[in-house]
């Protein structure tokens, strides 16, 4: 299945199914697929799962992710991302293949959804709270300028105020750049639903609230920290009533992420890489001007 993105071109999903009653397509019919994608000009490629640590072993018996990838930077895609990757699968052999390949950006995905041991054993979760510690320290000190998107639950069954504080602390300690925040809601048939020590919904909204403050303030930190950076944009469109042109640096996964608005003394097409100076933070967006060579 391919998922469009942007209308230009400048993005598109490739999507390899890894779970339920579809099998993986095989590397071959992705490769072609993709081939076609770069021909027509598509500039950056995501590939996106469910979990893509688990590419391949149900019909290669094998983990093939770093293959995969490997054969698809042979492509002319200039940018190749990634969604998702669960931290229990995370291995040494992919992180080589990552920092190797210039084209799959430092940016990676990882859906956490809690960081107390307790929580992540109901969750049937297989890394403890130290093993994606030690995960995030090594992909810290392997791929420089990392930028990571997690995702995380608030009010699980058997969280209480100190497993709540435990979390904010790891997202305080961390400094993960990018998060998705969530309510638990339990869902009629599932295991979690029937599980004692439920939290009200009043209060799992209220850690909802809080964490997402608390994030607000690592993601201003760290929009802070880029000021006066010179980065590699891709150019998306332009905006008649801001009268400026937007885009994306690595940074900035599509739809999720924001935006990098940027001033130019020229017409940039979409679909356009440029550099553009980062100088100023509009409602949580970066804003900038384009640095010609």
């Amino acid at each position: 299945k391919i998922a469009e993105g942007c209308s230009n071109g400048c993005a598109f999903c490739i999507i390899p199914k890894l779970r339920g009653r579809y099998r993986s397509r095989s590397m071959e019919a992705l490769l072609a697929e993709a081939g076609q994608l770069a021909d027509s000009g598509v500039k950056e490629l995501i590939v996106i799962a469910q979990d893509i640590t688990r590419y391949g072993i149900d019909l290669y018996h094998k983990r093939m992710l770093g293959e995969l990838l490997t054969e698809l930077c042979k492509l002319p895609f200039h940018w190749i991302r990634l969604h998702y990757l669960y931290p229990d699968d995370l291995d040494d052999a992919l992180i080589d293949v990552i920092a190797r390949e210039p084209k799959v950006l430092n940016y990676i995905d990882i859906p956490l959804q809690h960081i107390n041991d307790g929580i992540l054993k109901r969750m049937c979760r297989r890394s403890t709270k130290a093993e994606i510690l030690a995960l995030l320290a090594k992909l810290r000190d392997r791929l420089p300028g990392l930028v990571l998107r997690t995702s995380l639950i608030c009010g699980l069954p058997g969280e209480g105020k100190a497993e709540f504080e435990e979390l904010c602390e790891f997202l305080r300690e961390a400094r993960i750049e990018r998060a998705g925040i969530f309510q638990f809601s339990p869902e009629e048939g599932t295991p979690a639903a029937e599980m004692g020590d439920q939290v009200d919904a009043a209060t799992a909204e209220r850690w909802v609230e809080l964490v997402v403050e608390l994030q607000s303030r690592v993601m201003d930190a760290f929009n802070g920290e880029r000021l006066g950076e010179c980065l590699e944009v891709l150019c998306e469109g332009f905006d008649s009533q801001a009268q400026m042109h937007f885009g994306r640096s690595y940074a900035e996964s599509p739809d999720i992420d924001g935006r990098i608005w940027f001033d130019a003394n020229r017409e940039v097409e979409p679909g356009t890489f440029v550099t553009v100076r980062l100088t100023g933070v509009m409602d949580g967006e970066l804003t900038g001007e384009l640095a010609e060579e």
